[in-house]
């Protein structure tokens, strides 16, 4: 549905939860469509000025410079649309075709039963192996026994549009491990939860998201261009009277969420390959915003960091892109687009803060149908808050109309139930109770949701060097009072090692810390209290600059500090090469476990290269709670986690 219009409808007032007769009361009656044509000839009349609407970037679109490779093109105007602007002629939708099933024409009596079960909370889990991956299902609880998705192995198991399929079938025609996995819940509009994402898979999973989601917008694209030519006709026909309902109250149907821009690039970059459009207008614009081919660090970081933080890794951004059947648009602007691109942060000051309600908007979320969030174990290390505030204005019904036609809006929008009827798709390295969390509060798809998993085999014993690893469980009665329990049990069990050794023996101790309100906990214990007057010590946090961290890592290798607090952001984000560790204390194990391999085993190894430790000297202590489960799994194992969770002694050594 594209919303572009010569003329502005009033405003009016909905709130969400209205019931369909008096949504429709309250807009469609005040409201009347306008009816639409596109303009051949300059009107000698002076036109209404259109109300403003939100940008898709900071920059202001209209102050930008004409780029030299823009296409001018005349504005489409869906309910005057000729047959030649269809993405296909055929689309042979049948029973079989999940768009069908889903979005189009979906059995109202299986989809009432099952978001009624979803409003109650209602959910049964099932737990099966799929292929070489834990697959964890989660139904509404109806009497209806649900089975997994058939295996989907290539494209031509798929129903896609005839002009998709040709272009990918050259690049794409057998799916490889990870495409095998997801395919049968993504193209199915599950809810999934992928906690397996690699580097390497980073492409395969890209190719296969922008396919799936460039097929939702072309079949919703070309239905709704098909039925204005059935209205037309039906309009010549006064016999005939019909009810099309294809649209939502917005035109954007799919919002991909990002950690950078370079990421963007990438996924940009895969829907281009995948739709091969003929004309790209405003792409020169494009680049130079988003582009960014300089070096900015050394070719020995990790792989992952290399992918995350190559090329312009600035995190606030938002884009939109408008399809038509032979040119993609960038910098659309959000009413205008069928693909809305963000980081949280970006898109989170475009919709403006709730403190100033005149200014707040977030109705061209109101239809979106398809969620990708994309890097999702990035996006924790940013503020995680601004994903929640996203999920938490998706699909609610819009407060203006923004020149809706409410009778081809489909029921289940005017009845307030969009948000069972919406995708959402994270793709993650790992999970983790935030994501756990998002999709249990924010995940209501009457189609069911899964999270695939693989069982974690641990990286205790692939450690580059032999060291003595303890992991000490501490009892923590509740998730509220376990960073109290921990600070405790820290103080009691850790720093008098610390205090009691002399000072040779305590020189080269890091202590890493995930949590920022940890760290600051116990950095104030080490700079006020009475007990670690005798320690000295340095922090590097995420918040430190780089001078800042350079000098706290130079006393530490010098012994002028014995210990040394050190941040997992920080530690995201920069990957120092920490020299002088001789021992580690982990506060609390890391969400991502390559770093316990890196800290643990990488600053150890280097201490002994180095000839500061000699071999097979290192420590690594680490501290846990029952509420460690997922950090725990992917540093010991899952045959391990279990044990160590339950059984009596709360003390248990690996070597």
């Amino acid at each position: 549905m594209d919303v572009d219009s010569d003329e502005d409808d009033e405003e009016e007032e909905v709130k969400p939860g209205q019931p369909y007769m008096s949504l429709l009361k309250s807009l469609v009656e005040s409201n009347p469509h306008k009816s639409k044509r596109r303009k051949l000839n300059h009107s000698t009349e002076e036109p209404e000025q259109p109300k403003p609407e939100p940008k898709s970037d900071d920059e202001d679109e209209e102050k930008e410079p004409v780029d030299v490779d823009e296409v001018e093109e005349p504005e489409e105007d869906p309910n005057n649309l000729a047959p030649e602007d269809l993405f296909d002629e055929d689309d042979n939708l049948d029973d079989t075709d999940p768009f069908e099933t889903h979005f189009s024409n979906p059995d109202e009596k299986v989809y009432s039963a099952r978001i009624k079960a979803a409003e109650q909370a209602k959910w049964k889990l099932q737990r099966q192996p799929f292929q070489s991956t834990r697959a964890y299902w989660t139904l509404p609880d109806t009497k209806e026994e649900i089975p997994l998705p058939a295996p989907i192995t290539s494209t031509a198991d798929l129903k896609l549009k005839q002009r998709l399929k040709e272009s990918i079938q050259s690049t794409l025609s057998q799916f490889d491990t990870a495409q095998k996995t997801i395919a049968p819940f993504l193209f199915n509009y599950r809810d999934l939860l992928y906690c397996n994402r690699t580097v390497a898979e980073a492409d395969s999973l890209h190719t296969l998201t922008a396919l799936h989601a460039l097929n939702h917008i072309f079949k919703t694209r070309d239905r709704v261009i098909k039925n204005n030519a059935k209205l037309s006709k039906a309009d010549a026909d006064a016999s005939q009277d019909l009810e099309l309902r294809d649209q939502g109250f917005t035109r954007p149907k799919v919002l991909i969420i990002l950690p950078t821009r370079q990421q963007c690039v990438k996924m940009v970059d895969t829907i281009i390959s995948v739709c091969e459009p003929d004309q790209q207008e405003n792409r020169k614009r494009f680049d130079d915003g988003y582009l960014d081919k300089t070096t900015k660090f050394s070719e020995d970081k990790p792989l992952d960091f290399q992918d995350l933080f190559a090329g312009n890794d600035d995190d606030m951004f938002r884009l939109g892109l408008k399809f038509t059947r032979k040119t993609i648009k960038y910098f659309s602007q959000f009413y205008n687009s069928d693909i809305i691109f963000a980081s949280p942060l970006g898109l989170r000051m475009a919709i403006g803060s709730e403190e100033d309600k005149k200014k707040v908007d977030f109705d061209f979320l109101s239809s979106i149908e398809i969620v990708i969030v994309d890097q999702a174990d990035a996006l924790l290390m940013q503020n995680w808050e601004h994903v929640e505030f996203i999920f938490e204005h998706l699909n609610i019904q819009p407060r203006d109309a923004h020149n809706c036609d409410f009778s081809r809006v489909r029921s289940w929008y005017l009845d307030d139930q969009s948000k069972y009827f919406r995708q959402t798709v994270v793709l993650s390295a790992f999970n983790t109770p935030e994501l756990a969390e998002l999709m249990r509060a924010h995940c209501h798809n009457w189609a069911g949701k899964v999270k695939l998993q693989q069982e974690c085999h641990g990286i205790i014993q692939q450690l580059p060097i032999k060291a003595r690893q303890t992991f000490s469980r501490f009892d923590s009665p509740t998730v509220s009072a376990d960073p109290d329990a921990r600070f405790a049990y820290f103080t009691k069990a850790i720093v008098p090692m610390l205090t009691k050794r002399n000072s040779k023996d305590a020189a080269g101790t890091l202590v890493f810390i995930p949590s920022y309100l940890d760290f600051v906990r116990v950095r104030n214990f080490f700079a006020n209290n009475s007990l670690v007057e005798s320690v000295t010590f340095g922090n590097i946090s995420e918040y430190a600059d780089i001078p800042e961290a350079s000098r706290a890592r130079s006393h530490f290798l010098t012994g002028r500090h014995k210990v040394l607090l050190y941040t997992e952001r920080a530690h995201h984000f920069r990957r120092y090469q920490i020299k002088g560790v001789k021992r580690v204390v982990f506060y609390s194990l890391p969400d991502n476990p390559v770093f316990y391999e890196e800290i643990a085993g990488g600053y150890l190894a280097k201490s002994e290269q180095s000839m500061l430790l000699e071999p097979g000297q290192g420590v690594v202590r680490v501290m846990f709670s029952r509420y460690d489960v997922m950090k725990l799994e992917r540093v010991v194992g899952t045959g391990r986690v279990g044990k160590m969770l339950k059984e009596v002694g709360d003390t248990f050594d690996f070597v």
